[in-house]
């Protein structure tokens, strides 16, 4: 049973940061990708970050340079962070950690397994 719980998340000025972490369980792919997504009221799920299984990570240009996704390699866990930097308003959203078998895509139909999501609020 894959499990990923979110957390982290809260309020922040603009300019503020946070790392978000996901903690992975039950989950046996030897090939994968571990992500993050975000949604906004009123807005489509979006892609932020992606890392696959040689730890090449990237993210969206919205965030490209402030967030950063990372994962300690020596554990034997799928567990990994999301830091944020120089937070801005419009980075307000519901955060979503989420997880597939083999490479990493933009595309949210194509993961499998999804968090309950945890809120960044920066205002």
């Amino acid at each position: 049973h894959v499990q990923l719980v979110e957390s982290g998340g809260g309020s922040v000025q603009p300019g503020g940061s946070l790392r978000l972490s996901c903690a992975a369980s039950g989950y046996s792919a030897s090939a994968y990708c571990l992500a993050w997504f975000r949604q906004s009221p009123g807005k489509a799920r979006e892609g932020v970050a992606g890392i696959g299984t040689g730890g090449v990570s990237r993210v969206a240009d919205s965030v490209k340079g402030r967030f950063f996704i990372f994962r300690d390699n020596a554990k034997k866990t799928l567990d990994h962070q999301m830091q944020m930097n120089d937070l801005k308003p419009e980075d307000t959203a519901m955060y979503y950690c989420a997880a597939r078998t083999f490479g990493c895509s933009t595309s949210e139909s194509l993961y499998t397994y999804w968090g309950q999501g945890t809120q960044v609020t920066v205002s």
